[in-house]
């Protein structure tokens, strides 16, 4: 069976627990926010400037990198302007 620990128990465990440190420091978030999507943002330009043909590994390999890009970018942004997700 679970035993299922107190109020006061829980509260004094909580309050014992070390505070949440990021790895990545809250300041340099809207620059890495700024970078990311600065680059999927060219990663796209790329896509519009090839010529109209089947698709490579290279450009395979380029849209999953700027879809990265843009995921991230789009959290951190987020981050940054203060909406945890």
């Amino acid at each position: 069976m679970v035993q299922m620990r107190s109020h006061q128990e829980l509260a004094a465990l909580h309050a014992a627990a070390p505070s949440f440190v990021p790895s990545i420091p809250v300041t340099s978030l809207p620059y890495i926010a700024f970078i990311l999507l600065a680059s999927a943002f060219l990663s796209a330009f790329y896509f519009t400037t090839l010529p109209k043909r089947s698709l490579t590994p290279t450009e395979v390999t380029v849209a999953l990198l700027a879809s990265l890009e843009v995921g991230f970018g789009v959290v951190a942004l987020f981050n940054a302007v203060g909406v945890y997700v």
